[in-house]
């Protein structure tokens, strides 16, 4: 087993473990990267002096300031962003629970690029802790000597969880035979199509090669008799996929629990209890939806917590499916991508970044523009990190204004 494939596998047995879902363990997580930063603030500037020939205060400037304030964001933000998002009913589902539950993808892959090294690198860092997802980070080779001190997060980050693999080519292109939830990717637009076409092949998964007929671990029905009774099932039937069958050897190809089945057959499959059934789910692909019926809220609520699918519905099908503020779709292996209201104009969108500056504020750049002094970046650590509370500002504000109203009409009374 490669370097590689084992960073993976021990990141993807840390994220089943469950371990990344309790927030607190995220608050823990993004602190110790915020740590970091810190405690190797010199290591950081030396190996950007080295790979960029940047100043110590440029790259405080332009890498680290910006990734303490996400840091900071998430760290403040995310028992709102992981919060349960209630959203609107129709008469339908008017006495319903209906809400939005955010949920932790899986194990994403960050690629990183040279030209920003620390902060292109491990803001979708933030972001994969922050969802609760394992990660392995992949630095620009190009920038050897900040990868090496990316090599230093293991001291601070949980070490299965999050997973940091230098070198090459070669070593990108044997984690990209790996299978990630999602990948970050950061870079020239022909690497971007290798990465796609690399993370493509893994979205149609083989369980029995190309030859079921022939695979050993593909087993047969008990006996002519019911081999004849399950081929009388389809002779209505129009078989658009699979439905290959040699009576001989009593196989029939099967399709079911394997996709979507279009059709009015329902799989029985019995378990010994709840966590079976948990872990039988999770043991396969992450489906459309998942219906759950229990009149045990308690068990409605580990399934929410301990399984992922597109969808989840109790007691129900399909009705979610005429909310427009729930979002329809899929995830991992069932789809990419989600649409319904404001979520397909979303996904449909570029959502452009727009900030337009008064050129009278031009003054406010200075901290900026070099030489790059100690006072400067005093003053920019204070215009970055310092968050201002707009709503108390719009308040005072408008108490000034009022107060400066009545002022008016007792001097004009």
């Amino acid at each position: 087993m490669s370097r590689e494939q084992l960073a993976v596998q021990q990141a993807r047995k840390a994220f089943i473990s469950g371990k990344s879902k309790p927030l607190d363990f995220r608050v823990k997580q993004l602190k110790n990267l915020h740590r970091f930063l810190k405690e190797r603030e010199a290591d950081i500037n030396v190996a950007l002096r080295k790979d960029l020939y940047k100043t110590e205060k440029a790259t405080q400037l332009f890498e680290v300031m910006g990734l303490e304030g996400e840091i900071n964001l998430a760290v403040s933000k995310l028992a709102e962003w992981a919060a349960p998002r209630p959203v609107a009913k129709n008469l339908l589902t008017i006495s319903d629970d209906v809400f939005i539950h955010p949920e932790p993808l899986g194990v994403v892959l960050i690629i990183g690029a040279w030209n920003y090294p620390i902060t292109v690198t491990l803001q979708p860092l933030v972001g994969a802790i922050a969802a609760g997802n394992a990660a392995v980070v992949k630095p620009s080779e190009v920038s050897s000597n900040t990868a090496k001190v990316m090599e230093l997060l293991s001291l601070y980050l949980d070490p299965e969880m999050y997973k940091v693999v230098t070198g090459g080519v070669p070593e990108t292109q044997e984690l990209l035979k790996q299978r990630f939830d999602h990948i970050f990717y950061t870079g020239s637009s022909t690497v971007g199509k290798a990465v796609m076409e690399a993370a493509a092949r893994h979205l149609t998964p083989e369980f029995y090669t190309n030859d079921p007929k022939g695979f050993a671990d593909y087993g047969r029905i008990i006996n002519q008799r019911h081999f004849q009774r399950i081929m009388a099932l389809l002779e209505d039937s129009t078989v658009v996929i699979g439905g290959d069958s040699d009576e001989s050897q009593c196989y029939i190809e099967s399709k079911v629990m394997q996709e979507e089945i279009f059709g009015p057959i329902l799989p029985i499959l019995t378990v010994s209890g709840l966590k079976e059934a948990i872990e039988f789910i999770n043991e396969r692909e992450k489906p459309l939806a998942l219906y759950v019926f229990s009149s045990n809220k308690g068990v409605i609520k580990q399934m929410i917590s301990e399984t992922s699918s597109g969808a989840l519905l109790a007691n129900d099908c399909m009705v979610h499916f005429t909310l427009s503020d729930l979002p329809f779709g899929g995830v991992g292996y069932s789809g990419t991508g989600r649409y319904h209201g404001k979520y397909s104009f979303d996904q449909l969108s570029h959502l452009r970044s727009c900030l337009i500056k008064k050129l009278n504020m031009e003054r406010m750049n200075q901290m900026r523009y070099p030489p790059h002094t100690t006072e400067k970046l005093r003053w920019a650590r204070l215009f970055l990190l310092k968050q201002v509370n707009l709503t108390r500002w719009r308040h005072v504000a408008q108490a000034a204004m009022l107060a400066a109203l009545a002022a008016f009409v007792v001097q004009v009374g």
